[in-house]
């Protein structure tokens, strides 16, 4: 026989670490989306920043121009003026003033055009590559008409504008800060939260085996009142169950031994019996214990089978009723003949289907039939019937009947009526009960029309 595959372990969820993500996660990420626009908008208002000093400074030198009658543009440009525009005690500043690619002042190979360019109201700004080094140039335009337009560039190294992002980046880090601590809190208040469940768990654990006592509902957060009282329902469900079964064992034991005692007792006699002649009689009285023990034995294995609350695992087919009643009739025949007793069908023109477990409502029947022989006298009639519309299925007798009085407690297991005679256990009219209700049907006790008893079994409309 092949060995089936081992199955990888199930991954066990757990309420603090999923609390922790859930809490942490949007946290993070507001950290890390508010951390890239501080970035972005930090660098972007340096750059306006100094770029609008260098425009101030480039449109400021360029207002010193002068042209002649041809168009020639020049530029009188003090040595103190020049010092200015090139000093600066952090960065290397550079400029150029040219008209038509002829260099008026400055110095030369300042490029005219790069990456990152911004607009602004008077000129533009973009960043380059000069000497080796990253740079940041403005250019200004100045045109006039019958002259040709004078371009002026200014250029500074980047240091002052990454040592201005670090200092504003410093003004961020008491928002990490704050960030850390919510954090910190937010793990510490899911540990407290946690940590009344996990003592809830303990004191749970703690309980004996057979203790089925409902839990206290106010020692639990209000958040799990209703998983409290859902486990609450379900162990009083079990307690039901429970009680039920030991019960039922207690009773079941009860009959055994009554049957074996009796057993035993005909055993004894038959062993005393003064004459073959009274010997076989006893033992045919044996025979009859023996078989009505083993019928005890089979009804109590299929009562003990029986789950009233597992409506919603039956293995439903649909069938017809009437072509089943006909299979399980036929399996008494013999029975009703050895009494005598006219077994009847009044089949229906049309089928009626219902969609059940077959064999559980073949034993409901069955069971039904065997009650009806049973206690209806020599000569009588059973007869089963059919209704359509809802669908219902009734097997009716000329016996003894059952007081009114007493219909609702011989559906008990080992109830039998008070006036009751034969050799039964009580567990025919539970069965069917356990076995109907598992259909979402309903099993109702009535007077015959010959003076006995009908049970009808009804299925809801639309079964």
């Amino acid at each position: 026989m092949e060995a089936l595959p081992p199955q990888p372990p199930r991954r066990i969820r757990w309420l603090r670490r999923e609390l922790l993500l859930r809490l942490m996660l949007p946290l993070i990420t507001m950290m890390a989306v508010a951390g890239g626009f501080g970035l972005h908008y930090t660098h972007a208002v340096i750059e306006r920043v100094f770029d609008r000093w260098l425009l101030d400074a480039a449109r400021s030198s360029i207002a010193l121009l002068r042209y002649d009658d041809r168009g020639i543009a020049a530029i009188d440009m003090s040595p103190q003026l020049k010092a200015m525009l090139l000093f600066d005690e952090i960065d290397q500043n550079w400029f150029s003033v040219t008209q038509s690619d002829r260099l008026l002042a400055g110095q030369p190979g300042l490029p005219d055009g790069g990456t990152a360019r911004v607009h602004y109201r008077r000129g533009e700004a973009f960043d380059a590559e000069y000497l080796g080094q990253p740079v940041r140039v403005v250019r200004v335009e100045l045109t006039r008409p019958g002259a040709a337009p004078v371009t002026m560039l200014m250029g500074e190294t980047l240091t002052k504008r990454h040592r201005a992002e670090q200092e504003l980046w410093v003004l961020l880090w008491p928002v990490v800060a704050l960030v850390v601590a919510a954090a910190l809190a937010i793990a510490i208040a899911v540990r407290r939260t946690v940590r009344p469940l996990q003592a809830i768990a303990t004191r749970w654990n703690e309980r004996s085996h057979a203790s089925l006592d409902p839990i206290g509902v106010d020692e639990v957060p209000r958040e799990l009142q209703a998983f409290a009282s859902s486990h609450n329902e379900l162990l009083a469900r079990i307690r039901t169950m429970l009680a039920r079964e030991r019960q039922f064992a207690a009773t079941a034991a009860h009959q055994l031994r009554t049957s074996l005692t009796g057993l035993q007792l005909g055993l004894a006699r038959a062993s005393e019996a003064p004459d073959p002649q009274a010997m076989r009689r006893i033992v045919d009285e044996l025979g009859g214990s023996i078989q009505r023990s083993g019928r005890l034995v089979q009804q109590l294995l299929t009562f003990g089978a029986l789950d009233p609350e597992a409506r919603a695992d039956l293995d439903r087919r649909r069938i017809d009723l009437v072509a089943l009643a006909q299979d399980v009739g036929a399996t008494h025949i013999e029975q009703a003949s050895a009494r005598a007793i006219e077994l009847e069908l009044a089949a229906p023109e049309r089928p009626v289907c219902v969609a059940v477990q077959p064999e559980l409502i073949a034993d409901a029947l069955s069971n039904l039939l065997d009650n009806a022989i049973r206690y209806t006298p020599p000569g009588g009639r059973v007869l089963v019937e059919f209704e359509s519309d809802p669908p219902a299925l009734r097997v009716s007798d000329s016996g003894p009947g059952i007081p009114e009085d007493e219909r609702e407690a011989v559906l008990e297991r080992f109830v039998r009526g008070r006036d009751a005679t034969g050799d039964g256990s009580g567990l025919g009219l539970a069965i069917v009960r356990d076995i109907v209700a598992m259909h979402g049907a309903t099993v109702a006790l009535s007077d015959s029309a010959w003076g006995g008893l009908a049970v009808t079994l009804r299925f809801p409309a639309g079964h």
